[in-house]
């Protein structure tokens, strides 16, 4: 299964190079917030004014070696990884991207992994 994380792409490029990501989330926040490929269009719009060059991280559940938890957000449950993510367990990043009025647009390559939007 994958699930995903935005961040800001300066962020995760200078975490990265330890070899895992989530130091930052982990230290505000208890955990690294995520959602899966369902659900994260009702998560985009958190970051429409935030115009930091953003990327999406689509993280392969399987390579993660530490608890992710299903926690209520609101009415949807929502993925929370309580540990770093190790680089194996990105399977890619990609671009976040917007259109004119700053609404989420769906890669291509997470459409192929099973993206549905709705809403």
């Amino acid at each position: 299964m994958y699930i995903i994380h935005s961040v800001n792409k300066l962020e995760y490029e200078n975490e990265i190079k330890t070899g895992s990501y989530g130091r930052n989330s982990i230290e505000k926040f208890g955990f690294i917030h995520c959602s899966d490929l369902d659900t994260y269009y009702l998560v985009a719009p958190n970051f429409k004014d935030d115009y930091s060059d953003r990327v999406i991280l689509l993280i392969d559940t399987d390579k993660v070696d530490c608890d992710i938890r299903w926690e209520d957000g609101g009415g949807v449950l929502f993925p929370h990884v309580y540990g770093l993510i190790k680089f194996d367990a990105i399977a890619n990043v990609l671009p976040h991207l917007w259109d004119d009025n700053r609404n989420w647009v769906p890669n291509l390559e997470l459409a192929t992994n099973g993206l549905k939007r709705e809403g």
